[in-house]
């Protein structure tokens, strides 16, 4: 699927387990007028939170053992999120866990800003290179050159 870089907003995807759910409502509070510039998609629950707590518009998609961290790995993939804060959690087991490492492993794939914990989302919004990264094609673009180029590379190896 292609989508315009230049014309879209950047997306930003929230996503919090179960026992992580406060910290990111608190979170998102705290950073709320910084993430109303973006798009936000979010999973079911926590998009839910998010929009009836801080009155945040979310495109909220499945839940994430019904899908929704999937689909946020396929945002990830078409390059409509250019960041993710998943606020997971290590100690209890999830039924999606399989779901889980996928995103994750697509965000590595795609080189796109992931954050799994508070502090570290908090190192990601708050710094400097946040708002110019997201916000630039040029950035999107240089990177699906170099995304095309090591396909081909793969491709004739």
């Amino acid at each position: 699927m292609d989508h315009d870089a230049e014309t879209e907003v950047p997306g930003i995807a929230l996503v919090a387990h179960d026992g992580w759910k406060q910290g990111m409502i608190e979170w998102a509070g705290f950073n709320r007028d910084t993430l109303s510039a973006y798009t936000l998609y979010t999973t079911g629950t926590t998009g839910a939170l998010l929009a009836r707590e801080l009155d945040l518009k979310v495109h909220r998609l499945l839940s994430g053992p019904y899908g929704g961290d999937a689909q946020i790995g396929a945002l990830v993939a078409e390059r409509r999120v250019q960041c993710v804060i998943f606020f997971w959690d290590p100690l209890t087991p999830q039924p999606h866990d399989v779901d889980v490492k996928a995103l994750l492993r697509l965000t590595v794939l795609h080189n796109i800003p992931t954050a799994c914990n508070r502090v570290t989302a908090d190192f990601l919004i708050s710094s400097p290179l946040f708002s110019k990264t997201l916000g630039s094609s040029v950035a999107v673009n240089a990177i699906r050159i170099m995304d095309l180029s090591e396909e081909s590379e793969l491709l004739n190896a």
